[in-house]
């Protein structure tokens, strides 16, 4: 149902279930998904509204979640509101990426150099960037 439900958020979307035999559950989400369609083709009716699925850049997106984390935004580098602690602006999930790569190998390192508190912190970094990959993902 989650499934179908985030194809719905897209004009053009669609589901494909493939199965020898229609379940239970593949019937009640049919059903569900054609009852919730009814009722919104209704309102959209009533209410003069073409759906359209909404397009924003990744960049955007990651921008946004950055701004209202309390991040502010210079050139290419930002700066952590609460820490002061300068942190790159990440434009695409694939820099982001990249940067948790970098960080693992350095954390890897710090802790084969027995260097612990350094290993700590970038896996803490780590953290949050996993987390503002999940969020923003």
């Amino acid at each position: 149902m989650q499934t179908c439900g985030r194809a719905a958020r897209n004009a053009d979307g669609m589901v494909i279930m493939y199965a020898d035999d229609i379940t239970g559950s593949m019937r009640r989400t049919i059903e569900e998904t054609e009852r919730r369609r009814l009722i919104q083709k209704e309102y959209n009716k009533k209410n003069n509204i073409i759906p359209q699925t909404i397009i924003s850049s990744v960049k955007d997106t990651i921008h946004q979640y950055l701004k209202d984390a309390g991040y502010q935004f210079g050139d290419e580098k930002s700066q952590a509101a609460e820490t002061g602690e300068e942190m790159p602006f990440y434009g695409s999930i694939v820099e982001l990426e990249k940067e948790i790569g970098k960080l693992e190998k350095k954390m890897h390192e710090a802790a084969r150099e027995l260097a612990f508190e350094e290993a700590a912190h970038l896996r803490d970094r780590i953290k949050s960037l996993r987390k503002l990959e999940i969020e923003i993902g």
